[in-house]
């Protein structure tokens, strides 16, 4: 693709608004320009090769190159561009991808509402549970319970659920209704002599507690990711999900599984949830859903919550929810073709084999001075930075070390992702063996880059 850079740039730097980015230091930088991809590998404006360590934005499950994807684009594209799914209308593809949704997902789930964004579907179930409420006689049932650090979308409720600070600072949020529940990350929280077990069973305790406190009749519901992405990669500790799963029984209270990143393979298993043994009553799932090819979401939930939206709809006349493009067909169609793929290629076997060299590679980097703590599993592992791993003791958030680590690995061809001190690395799905040696070889180097500066000011 040829491209005007400095054009480009000007433009950009003009009249591009970019999310979660530094507006200043955009303004005076400008940004990196990518011009295309194949594989697992992305190239900038400049012809520099970079290995995709973020899939994107843990989306880019097939890698930048697939033509059955856009052969299945093309052909929806040239039959039915558009259909909505207003007003009892619908079309072939969304109906079959609410049967082999529904069919693939943990639990009884039997019915799907789509949407374009992991966002969207998790604003979707947030609606929903507020609707249920009132058609059980239960209005009063409105506080939703995320993590601190948990992260589960960008429209105003779903940033108020998730336990992002820097989402929540000067936009007046998170709204009154949404409460947040202890960050389980065993390395940096755990009293010195805890076992794993005991820190899930405090984890819970404090759970409880702040059930309690709020008053189990007023919960709705508790939103969890099944290993936490946007807090840093961050895997539960042992003995978690039994023990949060055990309080949520006790009090009756929905729990919603937000499998938007682990969903599709990137822990091993079709969805997180398999992988830690969750039973959720909702889940919502996106970005591998379509390996990022077209934006498309579902939330997926069971007969239940049906008949429960059925009254209310019955009573107003209409189920007073959509989106325009809910259920597009072009994103229908991509998705069932995704879908196929993953069976026919059998990407959970391919990520099941690859991961334990990935996961090898990655413990190795546990020896660097940097490095404090690396847990992972399947193709998905998180770092935490530490300047003193035994006494846990965190280096200046001014030094921002973990950033620092991000923009050297870039430089040496691969994109990670820093979240404050902790590194996020989870590479495409069809990532090789040597290709996994390529990256972490570069992260190597990107670290050691890092210390060199780092250690002068210890």
């Amino acid at each position: 693709m040829n491209v005007d850079v400095k054009t480009t740039i000007a433009q950009d730097i003009a009249h591009h608004v970019h999310p979660q980015t530094n507006l200043r230091a955009h303004a005076e930088h400008g940004p990196t320009l990518i011009n295309r991809g194949q594989g697992v590998f992305i190239y900038d404006a400049e012809g520099r090769e970079i290995i995709d360590g973020f899939s994107g934005l843990g989306c880019v499950s097939l890698g930048y190159h697939n033509e059955r994807i856009a052969e299945a684009a093309k052909r929806q594209m040239n039959t039915l561009p558009f259909a909505p799914t207003f007003y009892n209308r619908s079309h072939p593809r969304v109906a079959e991808l609410s049967a082999r949704l529904t069919a693939l997902a943990p639990g009884a789930m039997t019915r799907a509402l789509f949407q374009c964004s992991g966002s969207e579907a998790n604003d979707t179930a947030i609606k929903l549970l507020w609707y249920a409420s009132t058609a059980r006689g239960e209005p009063q049932r409105r506080k939703i319970i995320g993590r601190i650090r948990g992260y589960h979308g960008n429209t105003v409720a779903t940033v108020s659920l998730s336990g992002q600070p820097h989402m929540h600072a000067k936009f007046g949020l998170p709204l009154p209704e949404f409460k947040h529940t202890e960050l389980p990350n065993y390395y940096r929280f755990h009293i010195d002599g805890e076992s794993e077990e005991e820190f899930s069973a405090r984890m819970a305790q404090r759970f409880e507690e702040l059930i309690l406190a709020e008053g189990p009749e007023t919960i709705a519901a508790f939103f969890a990711e099944p290993a936490i992405s946007g807090g840093g990669a961050l895997m539960p500790p042992a003995g978690y999900w039994e023990q949060m799963q055990a309080v949520l029984r006790k009090y009756d209270i929905t729990f919603v599984a937000d499998e938007v990143v682990c969903g599709f393979g990137r822990t091993g298993n079709m969805w997180g949830s398999d992988t830690w043994g969750l039973k959720p009553d909702m889940v919502s799932c996106a970005k591998a859903l379509s390996a990022a090819f077209f934006p498309i979401s579902a939330l997926l939930f069971k007969d239940e919550l049906y008949a429960q939206m059925m009254t209310n709809a019955d009573e107003v006349g209409i189920f007073g929810h959509g989106y325009t493009y809910a259920g597009h067909p072009v994103g229908a169609a991509v998705a069932l073709e995704t879908l196929a793929i993953y069976e026919e290629i059998d990407l959970v076997g391919h990520v099941r084999r690859v991961s334990q060299r990935f996961l090898e590679r990655c413990q190795a980097l546990s020896d660097h001075p940097l490095v404090a703590d690396v847990r992972g599993v399947g193709l998905f592992c998180g770092f935490e930075l530490m300047r003193d791993a035994v006494r846990r003791e965190p280096f200046d958030p001014a030094w921002k070390v973990g950033e620092l680590v991000q923009n050297f690995a870039h430089d040496r061809g691969l994109y990670l992702r820093a979240i404050g001190d902790r590194i996020s690395f989870m590479p495409p799905l069809i990532i090789n063996e040597q290709e996994i040696d390529i990256a972490v070889d570069r992260f190597k180097l990107a670290l050691d880059d890092a210390w060199n500066i780092v250690r002068e000011k210890i």
